[in-house]
C-alpha cells in the first residue's frame, strides 16, 4: 500500500526547476514575419499627417468617400448598379459615335 506521503513525493519528483527566458528570440521565434513591426507601429501614437494615398485627393474626393462610407449595404449596391448602368449607356453611346464616324469617313487617316 502507498503511504500518505508517497503521493507528495511523486508530485515533487514531477516539478521542474528550469527557468525559461521568454524574451529570447531563439526560444520563442516569431511565427509570422513582420507581425512584431506591425504591432509596434500600431502602438505608436497616431500622427496628424494624412496617409500617402490621401495626399492626392481633393476635398470633393474626400466628401465623396465620406458619403459612400455612410451608405448602407443596400444603398451601396444600388449605387454600384447605377454606375454599371451608366457605364453601359456610355459604351452604347461610344459605339454609336464610332459607327457614325466610320460612315462619315471622319476616322480615316489622310493620305499624304
Amino acid at each position: 500500500m502507498a503511504s500518505p506521503n508517497g503521493g507528495d513525493d511523486f508530485e515533487t519528483s514531477l516539478l521542474s526547476l528550469e527557468k525559461l527566458d521568454r524574451a529570447s528570440p531563439d526560444l520563442w521565434p516569431e511565427q509570422l514575419p513582420g507581425v512584431a513591426e506591425f504591432a509596434a507601429s500600431c502602438k505608436n501614437p497616431i500622427s496628424n499627417s494624412p496617409p500617402k494615398w490621401m495626399a492626392e485627393l481633393e476635398s470633393e474626393d474626400i466628401e465623396m468617400l465620406k458619403e459612400l462610407g455612410s451608405l448602407t449595404t443596400a444603398n451601396l449596391m444600388e449605387k454600384v448598379r447605377g454606375l454599371q448602368n451608366l457605364a453601359y449607356q456610355l459604351g452604347l453611346e461610344e459605339s454609336r459615335e464610332m459607327t457614325r464616324g466610320k460612315f462619315l469617313n471622319i476616322l480615316e487617316r489622310s493620305k499624304k
